[in-house]
């Protein structure tokens, strides 16, 4: 019997919206314990995913203004107006500006032999599974390895 994305994907998936805040999405992962999650439109359409990567990423984009410490005190060379003002766009940026949108689906009936290969050949992590185009679960590095430890033990 082949095992199918339905068989063992989390079908209690987690989703923000594109233009939830970037502490949103940075909270729930943090607060489930997950490293990536979907990002869907109004029709529970996959259009995008974002994962501790991408909020990594997007924090290292804020440049702290370079200074230096002369006779005990702090010279900025940079503008900080400009940090303070990159900062506000930092805090206040949407999940939109941060997520990935090439994202890698599969239908519910793939097999999970499929899926563990895609998952190594692209360097992935987690895969939205469909039903029609829209979401309907997710599969997970984790959700294989229980996988196979139910099917071996």
């Amino acid at each position: 019997m082949d095992i199918r994305a339905r068989d063992i994907m989390t079908r209690e998936v987690l989703v923000v919206k594109a233009e939830d805040k970037v502490e949103k999405a940075a909270r729930i992962l943090l607060e489930n314990k997950i490293s990536g999650i979907p990002v869907v439109d109004e029709e529970d359409r996959v259009i995008g995913i974002i994962s501790e990567k991408d909020l990594i990423i997007k924090a290292g984009e804020l440049k702290v203004p370079f200074y230096i410490t002369l006779f005990d005190s702090i010279i900025f060379l940079e503008n900080t107006m400009r940090f303070n003002n990159n900062l506000k766009k930092y805090t206040a940026s949407k999940v939109k500006d941060a997520m990935t949108t090439k994202v890698v689906s599969v239908d519910e009936d793939e097999p999970v032999t499929n899926i563990v290969k895609i998952m190594q050949d692209k360097k992935i992590n987690r895969v939205p599974v469909l039903r029609h185009g829209k979401l309907i679960g997710i599969i997970t590095r984790n959700d294989i390895l229980k996988a196979m430890v139910r099917n071996n033990g």
